[in-house]
């Protein structure tokens, strides 16, 4: 039986070297779990493996997509699953990122839900920028009324979600949630990294000024005219978007980049938590780390 080792834990927290640091003596390769770093045109900005690092360690799904390519954790579930069913049934990989709901359709399974004509998004789309979400959550009510008692309605993107769903399918949104998850067939062994808060913090901000010195900012320029794409909603773009729109400065774009983040990993950080199957460690510990992926391949 194949072997999963998922490396996990919030943004800055140190994933890439340490799993490189891991793989290598392993002898395994690594399957990359964070959903950003899937597209090509954006690695400054998703921290993505460098070319140097790949060299090192061969990676899969980092940089397979463009920015123009609709993707979801349902379909990154799919691709996962045939590729290790294309290897050797005794391999070992590392499964490693911080994407939350892509680490759960791998390991456990995600609700099957339907793909969603290019259509039915863009007029949803539309109606929320011309008639605004009330009407949106009203006609929720009407075809699906037991997801709407649920919902957070002040999310835009959940209401838009299933109201997707029930348009493509003609049935609710909640007759795809919570069915039995399937069996995998791989052995999992989940180990999360963990820093002290401030010391994360830290990394983070630090991180982000690096990423500038890098380039973000030329990159964010290359992709800019896209800026409406699914794939650039995300923290470190949209922030400089705004730069660039003239509605904050430079060093305003900055500071939102490091706040946003700390943000996101502190949501990290509690979807992380609900999961008892996860070892925790500090990076730093790697021969306890590598003690104990030793001890759980036996």
């Amino acid at each position: 039986m194949q072997t999963l080792i998922v490396i996990l834990g919030p943004t800055g927290v140190g994933k890439t070297d340490l799993c490189i640091d891991i793989a290598r003596h392993l002898g395994c390769e690594i399957i990359n779990c964070d959903s950003r770093q899937l597209f090509r045109e954006i690695p400054i900005g998703t921290a993505a493996p460098t070319a140097g690092q790949q060299q090192l360690v061969r990676h899969y799904f980092v940089g397979t997509l463009s920015i123009d390519d609709y993707y979801s954790a349902s379909r990154y579930e799919q691709d996962v699953l045939q590729f290790l069913a294309e290897q050797d049934n005794d391999k070992t990989f590392l499964l490693s990122g911080g994407s939350m709901m892509y680490l759960d359709a791998v390991c456990n399974g995600i609700d099957d839900m339907p793909d969603i004509d290019d259509d039915i998004r863009n007029s949803l789309k539309d109606r929320l920028a011309h008639e605004g979400l009330a009407p949106l959550i009203a006609e929720l009510q009407i075809l699906d009324p037991k997801h709407w008692e649920t919902v957070d309605k002040n999310n835009p993107r959940r209401i838009l979600h299933a109201l997707e769903v029930c348009h493509q399918t003609g049935l609710p949104y909640s007759s795809f949630v919570g069915k039995e998850k399937p069996a995998r067939p791989f052995k999992v062994i989940k180990i999360g990294l963990t820093r002290p808060r401030a010391e994360l913090f830290e990394r983070i901000n630090q991180r982000v000024l690096q990423m500038m010195e890098d380039g973000l900012e030329e990159e964010a320029r290359s992709v800019y005219h896209k800026r409406a794409l699914n794939s650039l909603n995300t923290v470190g773009y949209k922030e400089i978007f705004s730069y660039f729109d003239g509605k904050i400065t430079k060093e305003e774009a900055i500071r939102q980049i490091q706040s946003n983040s700390r943000h996101y990993m502190k949501k990290q950080e509690t979807w992380f938590k609900r999961d008892k199957d996860i070892k925790w460690f500090n990076p730093k510990e790697y021969k306890e780390i590598i003690n104990y992926i030793d001890i759980s391949l036996q």
